[in-house]
């Protein structure tokens, strides 16, 4: 089977009245702002709504992302998915791949557990520069690919569902 080209899977299809969630850690402020604005134009093309929370680091986005979701839960109000956005640049210590290894299994975990149409946003590089062109949505739009993630996984559960 062929890879989809990169216009296919821009062209993720509409999920009407569809409500996601979007965790940001704004450590590296700049390249969030761009993967922020890939997944909102992302979401708005595709007919859903969202809300954002912020939290301190890519460490804190699975923590923050089941929180949210369980009070939206809580209150009747359930997302259909959510995408993790933020960036870890590799440094001179170990620390990279601590957060980056666990910040990813912590999302997978949350997303195969409960069932999550999950979007993982979360950039992984070796310097900013590498960072900035995988943000920006003009350029590699992993914000937009996030999203578009997320919206085939919550397709594919109302699928699922008979809806």
């Amino acid at each position: 089977m062929a890879e989809p080209s990169r216009a296919t899977i821009a062209s993720a299809p509409r999920i009407e009245g569809g409500r996601f969630l979007i965790v940001e850690a704004r450590f590296y402020d700049a390249i969030g702002a761009h993967l922020l604005e890939g997944a909102i134009r992302a979401l708005d093309a595709a007919g859903a709504t969202f809300d954002v929370v912020g939290v301190a680091g890519a460490l804190e986005i699975p923590a923050g992302m089941a929180i949210t979701l369980d009070a939206a839960e809580a209150a009747g109000r359930p997302y259909d998915g959510a995408v993790a956005l933020g960036c870890v640049v590799r440094g001179e210590t170990y620390h990279f791949e601590i957060v980056a290894g666990e910040s990813a299994r912590a999302l997978i975990d949350l997303s195969v557990q409960s069932r999550l149409a999950l979007g993982n946003g979360i950039l992984t590089t070796e310097t900013i520069a590498q960072a900035e062109e995988r943000a920006d949505p003009a350029r590699g739009d992993k914000g937009g690919d996030a999203v578009r993630a997320a919206i085939g996984l919550a397709l594919l559960k109302r699928r699922g569902r008979g809806q």
